[in-house]
């Protein structure tokens, strides 16, 4: 007797932060701990004759192996022609690898990457391109713009997942693009494409396909500004890469951030310039984020911070009003607010700066978010050199981890950061008197500090 197979629909509750799901919904998500995450979603299970539930009924058994009998695939990685892309990916595209590009709508992600399958096109890499939000003739408007509508690169426009595996079998790409994710369904489930349902069984399904073909899939995602579940955070789990995009876009410059990467190091930042023709990797991205050419004005001291293998020095700048309203007001701008709310505790505390009944607003130039702690000492003598109006001077980096007590706690990797301050015009750093210096600093000043306090000295000294 032959066994049909019978579509059974059961209902889960997915978290938008976390990803996980559960049999019941609960106000608070049992896995990570948010409010009101979980959503519902109705998944659809293809039953057969005897009970048993999955996918690929009838597909391939793979027999148990040992390790050592594997034999290594070559995984030489493909360039994309583009340094600050190859940095974020860690020297390129593995094979077979399967890439999700998250950021918000319009911060420069279907731009990064035509521009990149155009490059590595022109280099006799066979690109297939599938556009699930425009037409071939705005597809080829936005090619014009970027100067890179003479390409061979294929161009499909579909959002029906089945035909566009077939055509990519029938093509053999070495990279496929689809933009986005979010467009894309499969016929024989239920829901709208962008739902959970549709989301994880195509991204599944694209997987399979990289996985058994070697070629390499890029997945573009939308990311909303209150996480809900029609970005690509439900994905991460499923993916090789996950890179986003950060940035405003009102600002001119974006980074790249590596958030997963099963091929390469993590935390890898990789700064681009948006222009009239695109995106251009920006090679020296510490002088993006320095203002040059400009007296030094109480409030801004700069800092550097590890982003994956890179030094990076930034600007942190502060403010200190004077209070109109009753409760004083803290606000904070690529820093962690309750770091900032520790901060100026400790300068009240330890360092005789009395600022309780004044608005503070600290920021980051330039639209960085920076949550390394070393920048605590940077932040701590911005607010207090606006509070006293005592300038620090541009050529001046301070590096260091405040900590409860009032210590400046010491940092890792300080001889690197030190080293590319010097490269970029630094001559005077103030760092944690507990750490060593491997390396001679040349005609660099080093201020070595135990404490808060006396830092704030250091800076009183400079009135």
């Amino acid at each position: 007797m032959v066994a049909v197979n019978k579509s059974k629909k059961e209902i889960e509750y997915l978290c938008t932060e976390c990803g996980n799901t559960t049999p019941k919904w609960a106000g608070k998500c049992p896995f990570c701990g948010a409010w009101s995450s979980l959503k519902e979603h109705v998944i659809e299970r293809i039953t057969d004759g005897a009970g048993r539930t999955g996918r690929g009924l009838g597909g391939p058994v793979h027999k148990v192996v040992l390790l050592k009998d594997v034999a290594a695939e070559d995984t030489r990685r493909l360039s994309t022609a583009n340094s600050e892309f190859d940095r974020v990916l860690g020297g390129g595209f593995a094979p077979g690898s399967l890439v999700l590009i998250g950021g918000d709508p319009g911060i420069g992600k279907s731009t990064l990457v035509l521009t990149t399958l155009a490059t590595m096109n022109a280099a006799g890499v066979k690109a297939l391109y599938v556009s699930g939000e425009e037409s071939a003739c705005q597809v080829k408007l936005r090619s014009e713009r970027l100067n890179v509508s003479g390409s061979d690169m294929m161009l499909l426009c579909e959002t029906n997942l089945e035909k566009i595996l077939e055509q990519a079998k029938e093509v053999k790409p070495q990279v496929l693009v689809i933009d986005s994710i979010q467009t894309v369904y499969k016929s024989d489930l239920s829901g709208t494409p962008g739902c959970a349902t549709q989301l994880r069984e195509c991204t599944l399904d694209l997987m399979v396909f990289a996985k058994n073909s070697g070629c390499i899939t890029i997945l573009i995602g939308h990311v909303t500004k209150d996480g809900q579940i029609a970005g690509p955070r439900i994905l991460e789990h499923m993916v090789d890469t996950v890179v986003y995009f950060e940035g405003d876009r009102n600002h001119q410059y974006r980074l790249l951030r590596t958030i997963k990467n099963r091929f390469g190091a993590t935390d890898e930042i990789g700064v681009f310039e948006m222009t009239s023709h695109g995106l251009n990797p920006v090679l020296n991205p510490s002088k993006v984020f320095l203002q040059e050419g400009v007296p030094p004005t109480p409030g801004s001291a700069v800092c550097c911070t590890m982003e994956g293998s890179r030094a990076l020095l930034f600007e942190t700048q502060a403010l200190v009003n004077q209070t109109n309203f009753a409760v004083p007001q803290r606000v904070a701008a690529g820093i962690d607010p309750k770091r900032l709310t520790i901060i100026l505790a400790l300068l009240e505390k330890f360092g005789g700066v009395t600022i309780g009944a004044s608005d503070v607003f600290a920021s980051i130039a330039g639209g960085m978010k920076v949550n390394d702690a070393s920048s605590d000492l940077a932040l701590a003598l911005a607010v207090a050199s606006n509070h006293l109006g005592i300038p620090l001077s541009r050529q001046t980096i301070a590096i260091g981890e405040l900590g409860l007590s009032g210590e400046v706690r010491g940092v890792s990797l300080l001889d690197q950061r030190l080293k590319e301050a010097s490269r970029l015009g630094m001559t005077e750093a103030v760092v944690p008197a507990s750490c060593k210096l491997s390396e001679n600093m040349g005609s660099m000043k080093v201020v070595r500090v135990h404490s808060l306090s006396e830092a704030i000295s250091w800076l009183m000294d400079k009135k």
